[in-house]
């Protein structure tokens, strides 16, 4: 089957949007479907190899394909949408159009059947309940208008009537929007995922970590992803005042964001900043040999508008492949896919006493810890990346026939 992919991002993006995004259109392609993908330039100079940047060999058919776009943001996107149009017209070039872009799905949605391949939208999200939430989840985000509110919840019901196929990354973000909108048919729910290939354990991570800081092996308290206020990472930091023999490895964090220097100076304020490092952005392909450096790994995600039904977080399923134990938030969105006392350590979100309550018990018993993480890592073949393709060309199938 021939698969345009529509991203309107600079590419390669090291956010766990473009990450997904090649993943799932390598993993696809994988299965001996013909992708394309459509993106912006990359903004770096000389521009990045993505295959490179992602760590993820060539295949013949994969074609990434750049959209010419340049100026303003506005200009930029304006540019894009253009051009991912005329892309998208016709039914010669390819079978099916997909993308997670819901502003790119709701135009294409516009246009009749017979000027285009069937549709499938992918849902990370409600995006009119995120916008509305936007100044609580991110650090000096503006409040959205009621206008641009509105707009975005028609762009929703569009493209939910439209769209030939539709995907949502968690089984609580379909009944969301079927209760909201009406049902429909060709909806898959279809997680996001890691790749297969296990590595093997590895602790000289960690101990360089403590050692950094005390030479003495220090308890490793992990976590890798963004460090906006939504994903709770100050938690993380917490418990580490309250467990003076633990540090914490916070792997990701852009220098040009104001997160990093937030929690950095949260860290100075309580008097831990000698135990909690922060590596900034790494590459997406070191990402898994960083996490094998900790003891646990956590993910300390309050509720929020994202969190508590519609996440289905990438780091997620890269801590079930390390090999280590998890902790996690007791949302219904984590526990789709994580079970308290199986495969981890479920604790009220947003609880800082019950999460260090939660580490404490897997410092002191090694075998609980090791018991959790052998039966994550079993449960994870079933969000591989390949397993995401699977259950992504069964709704192909459905659709395009």
């Amino acid at each position: 089957m021939r698969i345009l992919y529509l991203a309107e991002i600079r590419f390669p993006l090291e956010r766990a949007n473009g990450i997904q995004s090649m993943e799932t259109c390598h993993a696809v392609a994988r299965r001996g479907h013909e992708v394309t993908l459509l993106v912006r330039p990359d903004t770096h100079e000389p521009p990045r190899d993505p295959y490179s940047f992602y760590g993820l060999p060539r295949i013949d058919t994969l074609t990434i394909e750049r959209a010419p776009a340049g100026g303003s943001a506005a200009a930029r996107r304006a540019a894009y949408l253009t051009y991912a149009v005329g892309r998208a017209l016709g039914h010669a070039r390819h079978d099916l159009v997909f993308t997670r872009d819901l502003g790119v799905a709701a135009l294409l949605a516009r246009l009749p059947r017979s000027l285009r391949p069937p549709l499938i939208y992918e849902a990370h999200g409600i995006a009119s309940d995120v916008a509305a939430a936007l100044p609580t989840l991110l650090t000096n985000a503006p409040a959205a208008s009621a206008s641009k509110l509105r707009r975005l919840g028609r762009r929703e019901a569009r493209v939910w009537d439209a769209a030939d196929g539709y995907v949502t990354i968690t089984a609580g973000l379909a009944t969301e929007l079927t209760q909201r909108l009406g049902a429909r048919p060709h909806v898959a729910v279809v997680p996001d995922g890691v790749r297969a290939s296990a590595a093997p354990n590895d602790a000289a991570g960690a101990a360089s970590v403590a050692e950094a800081h005390t030479g003495d092996r220090l308890y490793t308290i992990g976590y890798a992803g963004h460090l906006y206020p939504w994903k709770g990472v100050e938690l993380i930091i917490e418990v580490v005042t309250a467990l003076q023999d633990t540090c914490a490895l916070i792997i990701g964090g852009h220098e040009q964001e104001p997160d990093l220097d937030r929690l950095r100076e949260f860290a100075r304020s309580i008097d831990c900043a000698s135990r909690v490092m922060f590596t900034g952005q790494i590459p997406p392909a070191d990402v898994a040999a960083r996490l094998r450096g900790a003891d646990v790994l956590v993910l300390p995600n309050p509720a929020s508008a994202i969190s508590t039904r519609f996440t289905s977080p990438l780091k997620l399923f890269e801590y079930m492949a390390a090999g280590r134990p998890i902790v996690a938030s007791d949302l219904p969105s984590i526990r789709e896919v994580l079970r308290d006392g199986e495969n981890a350590l479920l604790v009220p979100a947003g609880n800082p006493p019950a999460l260090t309550a939660a580490i404490r018990r897997l410092q002191n018993d090694p075998a609980l810890g090791a018991r959790l993480a052998a039966r994550a890592g079993a449960d994870v073949l079933d969000y591989t990346w390949d397993r995401r393709a699977e259950r992504l060309g069964d709704l192909f199938a459905e659709v395009a026939g």
